[in-house]
């Protein structure tokens, strides 16, 4: 008889700890529900047996829309309150733009999978009565103000483009545009996210792309990419995820954020990536070609690194993203960024949309 209590127990037990619910996470803003929405179809299509909930909040980054971001002294301004639920067991995974997840997580959390990244540029989004007669950059004239929240963007303009000037700007994708599109408004035009408009079918705002190639701006360390954050061994949710992750994206996100990390910098400081897959010549298969650069807030001092190399496992993504970031710190990198930090005390908060 107490063989088969024991028995009984050991089944319920097991049908207990079987996933029928998955509880997710995510921001309030409508680009953030957008962006849940993708991987809450991408779960239900693969997992159509199971039921899911998505739980909305603001986070610390989305209650205050006064303080410019690189003020904020928290490198987990979009991710900190969504965590402590995560934590508690009352969320299993939480959806994030990947940019705006720190290199260093809570000990009881990680990235379980990032999804198919989408165009990692950012966009310049000129001003409507400015569109006829300015399509890039270099066509506006001196002392015209762009928007922008991210010192990596402004940094990398004030390289290029030393006769701009800048103004922070906050809120929302569709807030922004308001304030750009209003008659009396300042601003000339915005820097954003291209994934961001994209995906708020708001790509025909978007006036040029801006890359390597064209602008001379490189993107955020995971900009384009998705990032779903889980807890630390909850291998069941990890199953669900392993699907749906893209092993591409993943290489080569997890080397830019190896080289983020290895820089020991956030998503506020001034180092940008760009990252490509080309084809290998040398025989089948491709290569990870990732460009970076570090540069000063005012533009005047930068160092910049190129690597190409096969990379097929996650030791090698990272060990490619040490390497590369070693590279920079050899050029000069870290004084750079030593200055930055004496300049403006604690460096935290998140790159802009």
């Amino acid at each position: 008889m107490a063989t088969t209590n024991t028995q009984t127990d050991a089944a319920q037990s097991a049908e207990e700890d079987v996933k029928t619910e998955i509880n997710i996470g995510t921001r309030k803003s409508k680009l953030a529900l957008v962006q849940t929405d993708i991987v809450h179809e991408a779960l239900k299509k693969a997992w159509p047996e199971l039921k899911y909930e998505i739980h909305a909040m603001s986070t610390m980054g989305d209650k205050n829309q006064v303080i410019p971001l690189h003020d904020f002294g928290a490198k987990s301004l979009w991710t900190h309150e969504l965590e402590a639920l995560l934590i508690e067991g009352k969320l299993d995974l939480i959806v994030h733009s990947l940019k705006d997840i720190p290199t260093q997580l809570p000990p009881s959390c990680t990235v379980g999978a990032i999804f198919p990244r989408a165009d990692p540029r950012d966009a310049l989004v000129m001003k409507p009565t400015l569109a006829a007669s300015h399509s890039t950059l270099d066509s506006l004239p001196a002392g015209s103000i762009v928007g922008t929240s991210s010192v990596r963007r402004s940094a990398q303009i004030s390289r290029k483009y030393p006769t701009l000037r800048f103004a922070d700007v906050r809120g929302n994708v569709g807030t922004r545009l308001a304030k750009l599109d209003a008659e009396d408004g300042q601003y000339s035009c915005l820097i954003l996210a291209a994934a961001g408009l994209q995906r708020l079918d708001l790509g025909d705002r978007i006036t040029m792309f801006l890359d390597s190639e064209n602008g001379g701006i490189l993107h955020a360390v995971g900009q384009g990419a998705l990032g779903v954050e889980i807890r630390e061994g909850d291998e069941k949710t990890l199953q669900l995820l392993e699907k749906l992750a893209c092993p591409k994206t993943t290489l080569a996100c997890l080397a830019e954020r190896s080289l983020l990390r290895t820089l020991e910098g956030g998503c506020s400081v001034p180092i940008g990536v760009e990252s490509k897959w080309i084809a290998n010549e040398e025989g089948e298969g491709e290569k990870l070609r990732m460009k970076a650069l570090v540069v000063s807030l005012d533009g005047k001092e930068s160092v910049e690194a190129e690597k190409i190399e096969t990379i097929e496992t996650k030791a090698q993504a990272d060990e490619y993203g040490w390497s590369l970031a070693s590279h920079l710190i050899d050029k000069g990198a870290s004084k750079i960024l030593e200055k930055i930090t004496l300049n403006r005390g604690i460096i935290g908060g998140q790159d802009g949309a």
